[in-house]
């Protein structure tokens, strides 16, 4: 080690300037001349550079930052107020400041500052994990479809907690429905048959448990099933966590880094499980809303108006509209039942429930279902009645509904109709010559009172003649140049009186055009049509009971 001469001189010449005390300072304190040799250090700075002696040369026994930062304070002509450098210093963080001395020496004073840069790294850290929270949140609730949610988490988990993630989602009758990303690359959903119990802590945490350590998971043992096609070299390290659900588990998330990449420790194992649990609620809701959406639409078939079609040579067409355009159902309904033969009448019912929407809509399917088991009774439509209005005044729930039976059967070229209201708008028969009459049915409505009656009403229809049953939804529709005046029976009649010769279903979608033009975007109730026509005419003999058959003349 050399020794620099003329250091005892320079020692006292920088006691005068900096302080004779500070050699007794706290805080570790080392003097260095221009040529870079250490003049005299205390006796922090001695426990911290054992080889900091006077006379060594600083660049031996100091940090390579440090010296560099003297170098550069000399060559300048000494520190400036903005002097202050920071390093690494084994496992601390020191933040040196100068003061310069009388013959170009300067002091340096050494602060711990490891404690406020970990404080520092942390706060950072934490936020920004709480922004990736925060993102994840938003991109994981964006979407209720469950591929798309399975994919948003092991996408994310890929590239910010893992090197690779795979999601497994419970079991699907003998297979595990999988999602699995590799950084940088696309998803692939998959779905095989798997044994959860050859990862660790895999089947525990299908099963919602708490995810065992990573440090208890074998990487080389991992099946090739949980390691993601393209993760490129050995497996270093591998996280289990669950995917907590509303009241079962959503699945499990896998996570895996390379032998490369530092292995989790126990901080990033708690945030991968914070992730995983937001990542399972959105998941568990996404099933939540997929498995509603299959029990919606099925039993939304049952609730939804038929399609109509030729019955035996006579048209039977229907035209629905809910009260608002965001549902497809309501109170108002209707159905046609086919005879078996063309000898036998064919029935139809339109009715309208007390009430809108989906509360309105499931009594109209008690109703629908009580008549397909009453339709052995549909050649007495008074007793049908009063059977149906048995059955509703015993369900302390129902509420009262009006109907019109129409019994349809064809005789020849003429169509016969027994028509039946219960409490409901008696049904309008155009004529081919334009000309509008009213069936002379009435009876009281269904669900109400303790006892119902009803009076029947026969029709029949020449070729090219309607009978329309329409709900009160129709003419109480308010519209035209204010928004206040009802559609009103004259105008369905005169409407009704202009589709005259028309086919049934020509005759719906013009009313229905007209209703809809008359209250626009305004509130209104359900509106339900339906029209039955005697054809023109029609060759028997070609008709299945299902086609519309041959027009003659």
């Amino acid at each position: 080690m050399t020794t620099f001469e003329g250091s005892s001189r320079r020692s006292r010449g920088l006691a005068l300037h900096g302080g004779a005390s500070w050699t007794q300072a706290p805080y570790p304190a080392l003097a260095a001349d221009r040529a870079g040799g250490v003049v005299e250090v205390n006796a922090a700075a001695a426990a911290l550079f054992p080889g900091a002696l006077s006379g060594a040369r600083l660049a031996d026994v100091v940090p390579a930052w440090l010296a560099d930062a003297h170098r550069r304070a000399t060559e300048d002509g000494g520190p400036g107020p903005a002097g202050a450098v920071r390093g690494r210093h084994q496992e601390l963080t020191l933040e040196a400041h100068p003061t310069a001395g009388d013959n170009g020496d300067v002091v340096w004073w050494l602060v711990d500052d490891t404690d406020r840069v970990v404080a520092e790294t942390a706060l950072h850290d934490e936020r920004e994990r709480t922004a990736f929270l925060a993102d994840a949140s938003t991109r994981l609730l964006a979407s209720l479809n469950v591929e798309r949610c399975m994919e948003v988490a092991v996408r994310m988990a890929a590239e910010h907690l893992a090197d690779a993630a795979l999601l497994v989602a419970p079991a699907a009758g003998k297979r595990h429905p999988m999602a699995a990303s590799v950084r940088g690359s696309s998803v692939v959903h998959t779905a095989g048959r798997i044994d959860p119990s050859a990862v660790p802590g895999l089947s525990e945490a299908l099963q919602g448990y708490p995810p065992v350590p990573s440090r208890w998971i074998d990487p080389s043992a991992l099946p090739d099933w949980a390691v993601p096609e393209g993760l490129d070299g050995p497996v270093g390290s591998v996280v289990v966590t669950p995917l907590p659900g509303h009241g079962v588990p959503a699945g499990a998330l896998v996570l895996l880094r390379r032998g490369e990449t530092p292995a989790f420790d126990a901080s990033e194992e708690v945030f991968a499980r914070v992730f995983a649990a937001r990542a399972g609620v959105a998941l568990s809701a996404a099933r939540l809303y997929t498995e509603q959406t299959g029990i919606t639409a099925t039993l939304m078939v049952e609730l939804l108006p038929p399609k109509l079609r030729q019955v035996h040579g006579v048209e039977f067409a229907g035209g629905y509209r809910a009260s608002r355009d965001t549902e497809r159902v309501g109170g108002d309904f209707y159905d046609v039942h086919p005879s078996t033969s063309p000898g036998q009448e064919t029935f139809a019912v339109l009715g309208d429930v007390c009430g809108k929407g989906l509360a309105a809509a499931v009594l109209t399917g008690k109703i629908r279902n009580t008549l397909q088991a009453l339709l052995p009774l549909a050649d007495d439509h008074e007793n049908l009645l009063r059977r149906l209005n048995g059955a509703l005044i015993n369900n302390r729930h129902a509420r009262y509904a009006t109907l019109v039976l129409a019994s349809v059967r064809r005789e020849g070229r003429t169509t016969r109709l027994r028509l039946t209201s219960a409490g409901h708008p008696r049904p309008l028969i155009v004529r081919h010559t334009g000309q509008v009459e009213e069936a002379d049915t009435s009876g009281t409505l269904i669900g109400a009172l303790p006892e119902v009656s009803a009076r029947t009403a026969h029709v029949e229809l020449g070729p090219g003649e309607t009978c329309l049953l329409y709900t009160d939804g129709v003419t109480e529709a308010k519209g035209g140049p204010l928004g206040d005046v009802l559609f009103g029976e004259e105008r369905l009649r005169a409407a009704l009186a202009e589709c005259a010769g028309l086919p049934a279903e020509a005759v719906v979608e013009r009313l229905q055009m007209l209703a809809s033009d008359w209250v626009g975007t305004g509130p209104h109730d359900d509106i339900a049509l339906v029209a039955i026509t005697a054809p023109h005419g029609t060759h028997l003999t070609a008709v299945d009971g299902h086609t519309p058959g041959r027009y003659t003349a």
